[in-house]
């Protein structure tokens, strides 16, 4: 197992180079010429110059941004190295990622890393607790289904799920925040926490998940739909098994039969759902974190493609990327966990 992820890591590395790689050509051709532009706006604002010194001017302010961003090598690969730390600047210097340079933003006027962390930290947290609250509810409701299948209570659950899957981000959202804010006054609206509050140590946490309780039962509540069907259709798979018929015929008790037996095998389709629905709902929260005034990394990558933030673009990319890749790791590792007939080393 540790010999395989190590060799998993390396590929992951590799794909990362690559996809950095072309990630950083797309969004610097999008861009255009940041350092023409830079000096531009700066000459622009002289006053009471001639047109030979504003050229002057000009020229000279303009390498000074080419060197400050690594483009007056015009080779797209320099360029790129030098953006990871590999290759040194003009003055010899290597001022990359692997330095701990992510960049400056232009538009929060911020290193960029200082931009991202409270943003990343609260996408990350109110993601993971959402799937572990939508998968705590989707796996005994979906295992119930399947086993009482054809029956009242499954084909209700089938239709409401239907429903709920077919609907919306942003209608499910707008019909929670009228029914438990404006209707019931249960959740505030909007934001993380009590305006003007400074709660510290656990009272802080209580009033953040006071005001993150309705985004996480939206993100829950819109995942059920299709997580609940997707267990159903698993463990229906499952129980229609030789081996299940042979364990009810060996008689086994059905509990047995269900969670020890059936389950089991209907692991592995579910868990390479589970991590694509996870690295979904980084991507689906953005819609909420903009509904709910979240201050979260959907929001931050919204200002930053608005305004071209190309530091910062690029980062929160990077992050993407990386979690996708981390979970196709986990998907691997935990066939191997659920499956014996898989074998990682090999």
């Amino acid at each position: 197992m540790g010999k395989y992820i190590l060799k998993r890591l390396g590929y992951m590395l590799i794909v990362l180079l690559i996809l950095s790689f072309l990630m950083f050509l797309l969004y610097n051709a999008a861009a255009g010429d940041r350092a023409y532009v830079k000096a531009y706006g700066e000459v622009k604002e002289l006053k009471n110059i001639t047109a030979e010194q504003r050229n002057a001017i000009f020229e000279e302010t303009y390498l000074k941004y080419k060197r400050a961003y690594g483009t007056d090598n015009p080779s797209k690969i320099v360029q790129y190295l030098r953006w990871m730390g590999f290759y040194p600047y003009y003055d010899g210097q290597f001022n990359g990622l692997v330095q701990g340079n992510f960049g400056y933003s232009e538009y929060y006027r911020d290193d960029v890393l200082n931009v991202v962390k409270a943003p990343m930290k609260n996408t990350i947290f109110i993601n993971i607790f959402a799937t572990i609250l939508a998968l705590a509810i989707t796996i005994p409701l979906g295992i119930h289904c399947a086993v009482r299948r054809g029956k009242t209570g499954d084909k209700i659950m089938q239709v409401l799920t239907i429903v709920g899957y077919s609907l919306p981000t942003f209608l499910i959202s707008l019909v929670f925040i009228w029914l438990f804010c404006s209707r019931l006054g249960i959740f505030p609206p909007y934001g993380m926490q009590t305006p003007g509050s400074s709660y510290t140590g656990f009272r802080a946490f209580l009033d953040r998940m006071y005001y993150l309780a309705l985004p996480l039962i939206v993100m829950t509540f819109c995942s059920l739909g299709g997580m609940t069907r997707y267990v159903r259709a698993s463990m229906i798979d499952a129980l229609s098994m030789d081996c299940i018929k042979t364990a009810r015929a060996k008689g086994l008790r059905e509990k047995v039969i269900i969670y020890s037996h059936a389950w089991r095998n209907a692991l592995i389709p579910i868990v390479t759902l589970v991590v694509g629905w996870f690295l979904g709902i980084f991507s689906g929260s953005v819609v909420i974190e903009q509904i709910f005034a979240i201050n979260g990394m959907g929001k931050v990558m919204i200002e930053a493609l608005k305004s071209s933030d190309n530091d910062l673009i690029l980062l929160m990319q990077l992050f993407y990327v990386l979690i996708a890749l981390a979970g196709n790791l986990i998907i691997d590792i935990v066939y191997g966990l659920v499956d014996p007939r898989v074998r990682v080393n090999k």
